[in-house]
């Protein structure tokens, strides 16, 4: 083979071994793009899951704020409960003193009647009448005449002190029995709202369970979820390191492959400087350097997204117009309570609990309306009554619903219009509620009032 022909052979194996050089690493470049362009996306992934992270933990440290607000009003409810219990207990003891003085009056009456009857027996035996002209004239000295005039005066006297103390002691027996009847009335309704408490108790415990629940599932689920993606991206970041590596390794092979080319080219140069052909240039000797190739950074490619949301869909709430402004305020006015509420069984009726949000159902309505500047009485029983009954087809906004719960018209809300009504709910507080269908529908017993 003719020199020429050796330095173009070696020029072009030295050419392949240059390109061979930088195609590897072109296609690992490819590879290094495309993986950091899915590292990106993943990142922004991660970013995405922190800021659901730190959401969720608002939610939690708001549900552990919610819970603690719930174990208190169980602590207090069961203050109540024991308060009652010992009420009852107190009351039983009365009513058994009142039975036991009841039954002394009627033995005092019964003993005073059967003297009166041996009285009035032995007063008709001797005639039916006691004429003081036959005591005075059958006295047989003045001082007996004296002693016959005051014994007949202390019978008279003694008989007039029975009858008035057996009116005084009929009438107070009377009283004792109205007095046992109102405190056995009362013992029958504390029993009722006893029970009413223990339901509310119940379900607020199923609510708090509930709600720790849910907690623990969504911290399980974004501690899954940040796992996931710092695993996703710990691997992304391995392989990109191992490519760089075997990059870096392919470069050095490259490098040495080349180094040893060129020596070649160099001894071949040296030894035909003196038999190069005329036409052959000086200059054909391969060139030592070379273009080096730049890979062009692509734009990142579009990594798809976990789906993480970052922002939750807001519930929006609709709620027909009210007919008169009082009706509208007293709707609106319980709105900045919802979710930042809790019921508890009399609450509502202090200015610290009003304060808090604590509130039973009938103190919620009862408050509600006096925003609007309407008194109503902080009771279901009195709010049956306080306004105008219409039938549930005429049922407006502001209007007072009833619901038959733990006992008849046990609960109470305002409508607000759409087949919802708004109250303080054992399991959430004060919140919309619907009323067409589900568990309040099942207890709307069809009393509407309508306030005057």
């Amino acid at each position: 083979m003719s020199l020429k022909k050796k330095l173009i052979v070696l020029n072009t194996t030295i050419m392949l071994g240059l390109g061979s050089i930088f195609a590897a690493p072109m296609v690992n470049a490819e590879s290094v793009s495309d993986i950091q362009s899915e590292r990106a996306g993943i990142q922004s992934d991660i970013s995405d899951a922190e800021k659901v992270i730190q959401d969720l933990q608002k939610e939690q440290a708001k549900m552990d704020s919610r819970i603690k607000e719930i174990v208190n009003a169980m602590e207090e409810n069961d203050k109540k409960i024991k308060k009652t219990n010992i009420e009852v207990t107190e009351t039983e003891k009365d009513i058994d003193s009142l039975k036991k003085e009841i039954t002394a009056l009627e033995e005092r009456i019964e003993k005073r009647e059967e003297i009166l009857k041996e009285r009035a027996l032995s007063f008709q035996e001797s005639g039916g009448d006691v004429n003081y002209l036959e005591v005075v004239l059958g006295s047989t000295s003045f001082r007996d005449l004296v002693d016959r005039v005051g014994a007949v005066a202390a019978i008279v006297e003694a008989d007039q002190e029975i009858l008035t103390q057996q009116e005084a002691d009929k009438a107070e027996l009377e009283a004792k029995h109205e007095e046992v009847e109102k405190k056995l009335q009362s013992l029958k309704e504390m029993q009722v709202d006893l029970k009413g408490m223990k339901s509310q108790i119940k379900e607020q415990k199923a609510a708090s369970v509930k709600m720790k629940s849910k907690l623990e599932k969504k911290q399980s689920e974004t501690e899954a979820l940040k796992k996931a993606l710092q695993n996703e991206d710990a691997d992304l970041a391995g392989k990109l390191a191992t490519i760089r590596e075997n990059i870096k390794k392919e470069e050095e092979r490259k490098a040495a492959e080349k180094a040893e080319l060129n020596r070649v080219a160099e001894e071949v140069q040296k030894t035909s400087t003196n038999h190069v052909d005329d036409h052959v240039d000086s200059n054909v000797a391969p060139s030592t350097s070379s273009s080096k190739n730049e890979s062009s950074s692509s734009s990142p490619k579009s990594s798809p997204k976990n789906n993480v949301s970052t922002t939750p869909k807001s519930e929006s709430k609709a709620t027909a117009a009210p007919s008169t402004a009082n009706v509208g305020s007293a709707i609106t006015a319980g709105y900045k309570y919802i979710g930042n509420s809790t019921y508890v069984f009399g609450g509502g009726r202090t200015a610290s609990d009003i304060a808090n949000g604590r509130f039973d159902c009938s103190a919620f309505v009862a408050w509600a309306y006096k925003q609007a500047g309407v008194n109503l009485p902080p009771s279901t029983g009195a709010l049956t009554g306080a306004g105008k009954q219409v039938s549930k087809s005429q049922m407006q906004p502001g209007d007072l619903v009833f619901f038959n719960t733990y006992k008849t018209d046990g609960h109470v809300g305002i409508y607000v219009g759409g087949g919802k009504f708004i109250g303080s709910q054992s399991s959430t507080g004060v919140a919309v509620a619907n009323m067409s269908s589900g568990y309040w529908a099942s207890k709307f017993n069809g009393r509407v009032v309508r306030v005057k």
